[in-house]
Formats: structure tokens, sequence, C-alpha cells
């Protein structure tokens, strides 16, 4: 019962920092909260004396349009219950989302990053180091964004972007990198 207990905190909190990602600029589609999360990895643990949800060896995560991937995924729960995740790619691999946006049949968010975590207490989610979010219609990149530290604050509605992985500009890091293409003009009929 407790590891089925820990599973949906984890689906719950995994999605939920990626849903909160999601909404960086662009409403992610509002159906996807209806569904179930289904999480899947090579090995899992959970610690009831510490509160830590350990999940490793590729982590999977499908809720509705929304697909996160991961090689680890750690879960640490405060004793108010609110919860902290850290998400980590491997040697080789980054930290993944894809998730359809509401507004139109084919509008979509993706992501990666070394490293994603979530907090929920402060509603604050952030890529960490060489970090990208693309905003999709079907294949068409409309905007993107790059940095070392992209994070997105959903109780005030902030998002923040750095040339560092500490959040803080560093002189001499390089900068940001934001990318908006030009709308499209709508054909005549």
């Amino acid at each position: 019962m407790y590891m089925k207990n820990a599973q949906y905190s984890i689906a719950r909190i995994i999605s939920l920092a990626f849903l909160g990602l999601a909404c960086v600029s662009a409403n992610a589609e509002k159906a996807d909260s209806n569904k179930e999360t289904i999480i899947e990895a090579g090995y899992g643990e959970s610690d009831g004396k510490t509160s830590v949800r350990r999940l490793s060896k590729g982590v999977s995560l499908v809720r509705g349009t929304l697909i996160v991937k991961a090689e680890n995924a750690v879960v640490t729960e405060a004793p108010n219950g609110d919860q902290f995740v850290v998400l980590t790619g491997g040697s080789s691999r980054k930290v993944t989302f894809r998730q359809k946006r509401d507004g139109g049949p084919d509008l979509w968010v993706d992501g990666e990053a070394d490293r994603a975590e979530y907090n929920q207490s402060t509603e604050i989610v952030k890529f960490i180091s060489k970090a990208k979010v693309r905003y999709l219609e079907g294949k068409r990149v409309t905007q993107e964004q790059e940095g070392e530290y992209l994070s997105y604050d959903s109780k005030n509605d902030i998002a923040v972007g750095t040339n560092s992985t500490s959040g803080q500009h560093v002189d001499g890091s390089g900068s940001l990198k934001i990318i908006l293409q030009p709308k499209q003009e709508k054909q005549a009929n």
C-alpha cells in the first residue's frame, strides 16, 4: 500500500512540475489534468523514514499529451506534505518533455535540460544546464529560449532566464537567447 501511495505522489509531483513548465508563455492542454498518469522506471525505492523516493534506470511519465523522460527522479516530502522533485538526465541523456498546448489543433511545447527541479511550496519549475524550450505550430518553431537556467514561477507568472546554472547573471559567461519567429500571415480564401 505504501508503495502505491508513493507512486501516486511521484506521479502527481512530476506531472505538476512539467505541467507548470509547459505553461511558460503557453497554455498546456487542460484536458491532460484529467488523464491518468503512467510512470515507468527500471528501478524504484521509497524510504518511509526520510520521506525520499527514488526512481532510476530510465524514468518515463505519460499523462495525456504530456511526455516526460529522465534518467533519474528523486522526490523529497516535507513534514507539511509539500514535495520537491529533482529530475536528472544521464551522462549522455537530457531530461525532456513534450506537451500539446491549448489554442489550436497542432500547437506544442517541448524542452530539455540536464536537470529539472520543481518545488511544490513555491510552485517554481527550473530547467538547469543547457536548457532549451521550444514552442511549435506543427513542426514550425515559433519561439525558442536557450540558457543555462530557465525557470517559471506559476504563482507570480514570472519567467527567468540566465547565463549560469545558479540562476544569477554572471558577467562574461555568455547570454540567454530568445528567438521569436514572425507570425505567418493567414491565407485569404
